[in-house]
């Protein structure tokens, strides 16, 4: 390499710096699935752009992807407004859930070598680490790396994409199933429980484990929203 090829190497941006859109679509997406904005609340232009700093143009945009998302929905006469969850629709997302989920840790199961096993751990350490201190948005991190790694494994990338797709939903339940008592202690278990099959390389247990898991949570979000008067 000459000295003129290494100076221009040191022009590459290996991480483009994120753009303002960008940064008030993850604030805003992190608010929902919080609950900082409640469900069926209007999202008044003005007052988001003076909350997050932004131009309307700006706020327009980010609202359309996050409807596109499932978090946001246009209202006739009204606007666009937070997502109401209904329990037809966590229903489906838990049976989708159970569904991707329990063939990928069965195939992470067959698969997994020394390394994918200590990563697993590594982050099931700082799951338990952020459950303790109760941060949601930490464990909900912590939550996706965990099945990241999973689906990666696998070599489940096409179902990857459809849980990605599914993430800002499933992370709202995930937080509202949170809410709930001792859920910071049991999910991590159940979690636990999947890792622990995947340690031993035995997919089959490792896809019981992560049906019961999902049962568990689909449970909870139905009670909850039963209470909410949306089932």
């Amino acid at each position: 390499m000459t000295s003129q090829d290494a100076h221009l190497a040191d022009l590459r941006i290996d991480t483009p710096p994120a753009t303002l859109r960008e940064i008030a679509l993850e604030r805003m997406r992190r608010a929902i699935i919080a609950g900082l904005f409640e469900p069926g609340q209007r999202l008044v232009e003005r007052a988001l752009c003076e909350q997050l700093g932004v131009s309307r143009s700006v706020i327009r945009e980010v609202i359309r992807h996050l409807e596109s998302e499932g978090l946001v929905e246009s209202i006739a006469k009204q606007g666009p407004i937070v997502a109401r969850l209904s329990w037809d629709d966590a229903r489906q997302i838990y049976e989708i859930r159970s569904a991707l989920e329990s063939t990928a840790v069965a195939d992470c199961a067959r698969r997994a070598g020394a390394k994918v096993k200590a990563r697993l751990g590594a982050v099931l350490s700082e799951l338990d680490r952020t459950s303790k201190k109760n941060s949601p948005p930490a464990i909900l991190d912590a939550t996706h790396e965990f099945y990241k790694i999973i689906f990666e494994t696998s070599g489940h990338t096409i179902a990857w994409e459809i849980v990605n797709r599914l993430n800002s939903r499933i992370s709202r339940l995930r937080v509202m199933t949170l809410s709930t008592a001792n859920r910071t202690v049991s999910g991590p278990a159940r979690m636990r429980e999947i890792y622990s099959a995947i340690e031993r390389n035995d997919p089959e247990a490792a896809a019981a484990a992560c049906r019961a898991h999902v049962a568990e949570a689909s449970k909870i979000a139905e009670t909850l929203l039963a209470e909410q008067g949306d089932v």
